[in-house]
């Protein structure tokens, strides 16, 4: 296993030099070799080593070339319970932001803006409510970067359940201090 520096792109000793993948910065750096079982071994704690597990899954499967795969790792961070504690780690808003902004085209993505409005209305669990809010600042995020022809909001669950989108305001109303101090310098 290898270990990339966030500064330089990564280049895979195994692949042409056109496939170099540049890794995200907002993330600790990773080995490209991590499977789920990274994560699943601190599931149950599901603390600050489940937090950092996720990121470091999340930066290898970006350079796996799974971007979709990559974004969950991100929600999942989120579900870690830190006690109070301040992140080992800057919570992950910039990444998501980065990863929207560095997408390829030609690989799976999905469609963020709808996977967040789900997220946030069908979350449930520990800090389900907080968690909540944390999906509706992804989703916000994801809709201010990415075209709305291409990623559009699920119209017909909104319509059908009558779910108002809460504001970018009511939203930052919501998030503890720890969330604010990482979306101040977005939107």
């Amino acid at each position: 296993m290898w270990t990339k520096n966030a500064s330089k792109p990564f280049i895979n000793p195994f692949t042409p030099a056109a496939d170099m993948i540049t890794l995200n910065p907002h993330l600790p750096p990773a080995s490209e070799t991590l499977t789920p079982h990274h994560t699943r071994r601190h599931r149950v704690r599901c603390g600050a080593a489940f937090y950092l597990a996720c990121l470091e899954l999340s930066q290898s499967l970006h350079l796996q070339q799974k971007p979709a795969q990559a974004l969950l790792q991100l929600n999942k961070a989120f579900l870690a319970d830190l006690g109070g504690e301040p992140p080992p780690h800057p919570l992950p808003y910039a990444a998501l932001l980065w990863y929207l902004t560095h997408r390829d085209p030609t690989l799976f993505l999905g469609n963020p803006v709808r996977h967040f409005q789900h997220l946030a209305t069908r979350i449930s669990g520990p800090r389900a409510l907080l968690r909540s809010w944390r999906a509706w600042a992804c989703f916000h995020l994801a809709e201010t970067v990415l075209p709305h022809q291409n990623f559009p909001r699920d119209f017909l669950q909104l319509e059908e359940e009558r779910i108002t989108v809460p504001s970018w305001t009511q939203v930052k109303k919501n998030l503890p201090p720890e969330d604010l101090s990482c979306l101040a310098k977005f939107r």
